[in-house]
C-alpha cells in the first residue's frame, strides 16, 4: 500500500522527503542510480544530513523497506481465515499493481538479486509483514478452521507467492480473480494437509 505520511516534525519529514527521492532513484535507475549526493539534492536538504544519518545507499534501501513496513496496513481481522485471506492477497494485489509502489518492489527485487545487502533488508521487510500477518492463521486454528499444526508462515507465503510471481514473469496486470485464486488454492491446501509445519 502506498506508504502515508506520519507526523513527527522536521527529522520525520527529511526522512520521508529522502526515502521518496531514494524510491524513484531506484524506479529510474535502479540500485547502481541510487547516489546519495542526487538523494539529497531530490530530498532537497543538506548531502551532510543524509552522509550523517545513512551514510551509504545499503542503508537508505534498508531503511526504505523499515518505513515500507512500518506504513503498510495492517492484518485484517475479518473473523473467517478465508476473509482474512481474500482481504491480504487483495492488498497484495492492490500493492503491486499500484504504479509507483509496484514499480518501486519490482525495482527492489532487482537490487536484491545482486546486492546482498539489499536482499537482506527484503528478507527483513518480509519476515516483518509474515510476522504481523501470520496470527490469521492461528486464530483460526483457534476457531477450527485449519489443522492445529498448519504452518502459518507457510499460509502466508503460499497466498503471496503466485501473485509475486505473475507481477514478476507475466505483462497482464493483476486481478481480483488472480487473488481469488490464489486463496481458494491456499484454503484446499490447508484443508488437505499439505501446510502443515
Amino acid at each position: 500500500m502506498p506508504p502515508s505520511t506520519r507526523p513527527g516534525g522536521r527529522t520525520a519529514a527529511v526522512r520521508d522527503a529522502v526515502l521518496r527521492a531514494t524510491g524513484d532513484l531506484l524506479i529510474e535507475s535502479g540500485l547502481g542510480g541510487v547516489e546519495l549526493t542526487e538523494v539529497a539534492q531530490r530530498a532537497d536538504v543538506g548531502k551532510s544530513t543524509v552522509y550523517r544519518r545513512w551514510g551509504s545507499v545499503p542503508a537508505l534501501v534498508a531503511d526504505l523497506l523499515t518505513e515500507m513496513a512500518e506504513t503498510s496496513q495492517p492484518r485484517a481481522d475479518t473473523g473467517s481465515l478465508r476473509g482474512d485471506l481474500l482481504a491480504n492477497a487483495n492488498l497484495v494485489r492492490r500493492t503491486l499493481t499500484h504504479p509507483r509502489q509496484g514499480r518501486l518492489f519490482k525495482a527492489i527485487i532487482a537490487a536484491a538479486t545482486s546486492d546482498d545487502n539489499a536482499a537482506a533488508a527484503l528478507a527483513g521487510f518480509y519476515d516483518a509483514r509474515i510476522a504481523e500477518l501470520a496470527p490469521m492463521v492461528t486464530d483460526a486454528i483457534g476457531r477450527g478452521e485449519a489443522p492445529a499444526d498448519t504452518d502459518a508462515v507457510a499460509v502466508i507465503r503460499q497466498v503471496s507467492a503466485p501473485l509475486y510471481y505473475q507481477f514478476l514473469t507475466s505483462a497482464s496486470s493483476l486481478t481480483t480473480k488472480d487473488a481469488l485464486r490464489t486463496v481458494d488454492v491456499t484454503l484446499a491446501a490447508v484443508a488437505a494437509g499439505a501446510l502443515r509445519l
